[in-house]
């Protein structure tokens, strides 16, 4: 799946589908997320409730 950046403000965002949202049973209203870069690769998952 290709998805390209947009222009938000001061900075850029990515849409994610809402399959790929569903997938990671992310609550985009009250979840948050956590990114890691290895490789070269962005990684994005949900973060867990402490």
């Amino acid at each position: 799946m290709e998805r390209k950046f947009f222009r938000t403000g001061n900075g850029w965002s990515l849409f994610i589908p809402k399959v790929i949202i569903e997938l990671l049973k992310i609550d985009p209203e009250k979840d948050t997320i956590e990114m890691q870069i290895e490789n070269d690769v962005l990684k994005i998952k949900k973060k867990e409730k402490e």
